[in-house]
């Protein structure tokens, strides 16, 4: 294991940080908030100090000693020590004054979960409310890809960032948009602050003020869902929750699809299967559960409009709210609960296993069957036309294992707690699919306040697994991880 190599990256890592926070330090000194700088100072003290030290023991590191284990312990190690010091603004300002609770709370932002441990947040700080939302922006590309978007982290073909690459996107397999990785993380990231800024502009449009704009956008964007009052959205114009319905829907889709519409190759784009699976899905959800809860609306154009919001904010794992959905009959939670495991598409800022995943998943079952009737004949999965490497689709039977080892020994701990069956699912798969809110008591209008320490801890555990797609997590428990390259 090259450990000084690592150590560099989350020392560049802190320094990033660092930079981020100040425009949510900006905001607390013009509002004169003194307990919320006070913790903006210490987080950036702690971090510039933590960081210089990792670089100052990494000075002679070696770049080419970095393999694939390095790139998903970097990974893993740098959202744990993000999330430790984007936690102490919280903690140090007493708003939030268990460091266990504000380590929960910043780990659902970065992890763009939106689970919440805050009984109310319209009274806390504007500089806090900022950072907690900002926080899902940051978190939704991945502040990895953004170092490699702006830093030279290894030699030319190398393979250095794309290890990298690889363990923080989201999805079963990431290549490169163009050949060279920094290229890719910069494209990306450009799509990233495009899209949020066309929606920063269209809910200013609808009379929001800049800050509640910023906030919501950052929400949908990195499809996290911290609101910045107490109902979510629901206080919002329709025309408001229209616009975040839409920009939930669209921070759902591969980022290589809004790439190949730059390049104005519609055809792959018209042609892209997940794309297909995925609109199928909404406009399959959409019409079914309206026609469940029908009855609860005054019109049709009412129900569709807020079962839209729905079934959008948890597709995209986003976890905005406008009506109570938990109050729905359990026909439409039932679909709701298979959409927040599947979740976006690969390669998007959403949560969940992917729409990639099902569709391998739908096609490997075809092909056994396929199989079964001829044995001897040989038929590849192909998706989008080009054969699927079988490595892909052992990593995604592997990846669904582990995901339901994970799962079921999380729900057994938590259970201990006490609470109902409904809520202890719904709040492992929810935290876990990076969702937010969940059913019964951790519901659209509760939070997880009430859950024990060793609870939450598992949730944050939970979190981050889900947000790195499980095995960069599950690495850093392996002795074998930590072993010295030779």
């Amino acid at each position: 294991m090259n450990i000084k190599m690592i150590a560099r990256i989350i020392g560049y890592i802190l320094f990033v940080e660092v930079a981020l926070m100040l425009p949510a330090f900006a905001i607390s000194i013009f509002m004169h908030e003194a307990a919320a700088m006070k913790g903006f100072i210490y987080a950036i003290v702690i971090a510039l100090i933590v960081g210089a030290l990792l670089c100052l023991f990494a000075k002679n590191a070696k770049r080419d000693r970095f393999y694939a284990r390095e790139g998903m312990a970097t990974t893993g190690i740098s959202w744990i020590a993000m999330s430790l010091v984007g936690a102490v603004p919280f903690y140090v300002s007493k708003e939030i004054p268990s460091f266990i609770d504000a380590f929960f709370e910043i780990v659902s932002g970065f992890t763009t979960t939106g689970s919440s441990i805050l009984l109310e947040v319209e009274s806390m700080s504007k500089g806090l409310l900022f950072w907690r939302s900002f926080s899902h922006w940051i978190g939704g590309m991945g502040v990895l890809v953004f170092l490699m978007a702006i830093v030279s982290l290894g030699k030319k073909n190398q393979g250095f960032s794309l290890h990298i690459l690889r363990a923080e996107s989201p999805g079963p397999s990431v290549g490169k948009i163009v050949p060279r990785i920094k290229q890719t993380a910069a494209i990306l990231y450009v799509l990233y602050i495009v899209l949020t800024v066309v929606d920063i502009a269209f809910l200013l449009l609808g009379g929001m003020n800049l800050f509640e704009a910023c906030c919501i956008a950052f929400g949908t964007a990195g499809t996290g869902g911290f609101g910045v009052k107490n109902d979510s959205l629901a206080s919002y114009s329709p025309y408001i929750q229209t616009v975040t319905t839409i920009f939930m829907f669209l921070f759902s889709v591969n980022f290589s699809i809004y790439y190949m519409i730059v390049l104005r190759r519609f055809k792959e784009v018209i042609r892209d299967e997940e794309f297909h699976l995925f609109l199928g899905m909404i406009m399959v959800s959409i019409t079914l559960i309206t026609w469940n809860v029908l009855p609860m609306f005054s019109s049709l154009k009412e129900a569709v409009h807020h079962v839209a919001f729905t079934v959008g904010t948890v597709m995209s794992t986003t976890g905005y709210a406008t009506v109570d959905f938990d109050q729905w009959p359990s026909f439409a939670k039932s679909i709701l609960f298979i959409l927040m495991m599947i979740g976006a598409c690969a390669g998007s800022t959403g949560g969940g296993m992917k729409q990639v995943r099902i569709l391998l998943l739908l096609k490997k079952i075809r092909q056994n069957i396929h199989k079964s009737l001829h044995p001897s004949e040989v038929k590849s999965i192909l998706v989008n036309g080009r054969a699927m490497d079988e490595g892909i689709i052992d990593n995604t039977t592997s990846y669904l294992i582990a995901y339901a080892i994970i799962v079921i020994l999380s729900f057994i701990i938590i259970s201990l707690d006490g609470f109902d069956l409904e809520t202890n699912v719904s709040a492992i798969i929810a935290t876990f699919n990076n969702i937010g809110p969940g059913f019964a008591k951790v519901g659209a209008t509760c939070n997880f306040a009430a859950f024990s320490p060793v609870s939450k801890l598992v949730m944050c555990f939970d979190m981050l697994a889900g947000r790195l797609e499980i095995f960069p997590m599950l690495l850093l428990l392996s002795r074998s991880t930590w072993k010295r390259a030779r």
